[in-house]
């Protein structure tokens, strides 16, 4: 359980890669303007040995000098006092995520019920709607979160469904090792409940299992219960929580 454990959190810090990041002491801090909390944490990957209170005290100068609270991300593999520790010095819970995993060695893929378009390479068309259906406004973050996408060192599958000339649904998979992570699963609002996020999944999982994919993860937030029926129709299967200690 701890070693899948530990290969979905390596696996997941490669798919999203950070704006910044600063190696210290066995901690990765990482820095995207605020652009999503797994961005913009700290994540144990190694050992340290510098004082637990001095490095805590280290990483939240470091975030004050980048005008953003500092955040820290816990997962089941850490020891529970580091949770204890922070919660004592006023951090709260700001997001919850569950991860999901499935075998793809036996999944039989059914052919999506919409038509969904695969391509190897981020477009114009998927990021702008992406942006349009996240609600993303903010200049710095249009600046910056195409070169993170970019930035993504393994092989990417770009899932995109039009209506006409207009983008109603985004999805990535993301190939890495044996594995496949699915992201940025999308539908505008209007074209909700119309299969099309069960297309778009069931497109990216056949492709990835084409690619030899043998295996698949996801991550969806905690009481999204709607993002959560649909992955389990999958065939996905609950594996563990993390979540986000903020400062403020």
């Amino acid at each position: 359980m701890k070693m899948k454990i530990k290969t979905i959190e390596d696996l997941s810090l490669n798919a999203w890669p950070s704006h910044k990041i600063l190696i210290y002491d066995g901690w990765i801090i990482r820095f995207s303007c605020f652009y999503t909390h797994r961005t913009n944490c700290v994540e144990q990957i190694g050992s340290s040995q510098i004082a637990l209170s001095d490095k805590i005290a280290y990483c939240e100068e470091v975030y004050e000098k980048w005008n953003t609270p500092a955040i820290f991300k816990i997962n089941p593999l850490m020891d529970s006092s580091f949770d204890q520790k922070l919660m004592e010095r006023g951090y709260h819970i700001a997001h919850t995520t569950e991860v999901m995993t499935m075998s793809l060695e036996s999944y039989e893929p059914k052919e999506p019920l919409a038509e969904v378009s695969l391509t190897p390479h981020i477009t114009s068309d998927w990021l702008n709607a992406l942006f349009e259906m996240n609600g993303t406004t903010n200049p710095i973050h249009k600046k910056i979160v195409p070169s993170m996408y970019h930035a993504i060192p393994g092989d990417t599958i770009f899932a995109t469904v039009y209506d006409g000339d207009n983008v109603i649904g985004t999805g990535l998979g993301i190939l890495d090792r044996d594995y496949v992570g699915i992201y940025a699963i999308h539908v505008a609002p209007g074209y909700r409940r119309r299969k099309i996020g069960q297309s778009i999944c069931r497109a990216l999982l056949k492709s990835a299992r084409e690619q030899g994919a043998c295996y698949a993860y996801l991550q969806v937030v905690k009481g999204n219960f709607g993002a959560r029926t649909l992955y389990e129709s999958l065939g996905f299967e609950y594996l563990y929580t993390y979540w986000f200690r903020q400062q403020f």
